[in-house]
């Protein structure tokens, strides 16, 4: 009866760490909606499954896609002779 019971939970952390990790971004955001409006924490919950805005969506938040930049950097560029150049960092994950 306790491995049965052991089983289940194991079974039910891996289907957790799969939705988590694998599921597509959409799913996942589905997956959070439908929770929370069964009365669990979205907050919570979206940093469970990894949903929160980030930098790559463009939400404004943090200020970085501000358009007053771009006009600093245009300025700038008129000062010296070289344009500048952007670095992109890669990070590869195996």
């Amino acid at each position: 009866m306790w491995q049965q019971i052991i089983v289940g939970l194991i079974v039910a952390a891996a289907v957790l760490h799969f939705c988590t990790k694998y599921l597509p971004a959409a799913w996942r955001q589905r997956i959070v909606y439908f929770l929370t409006r069964r009365g669990f924490d979205q907050n919570k919950l979206a940093r469970l499954f990894k949903t929160q805005s980030n930098c790559g969506d463009g939400c404004g938040s943090c200020g970085s896609c501000d358009t007053s930049a771009p006009a600093a950097s245009s300025s700038s560029s008129s000062d010296s002779s070289t344009p500048h150049k952007r670095v992109i960092k890669l990070h590869v994950q195996r």
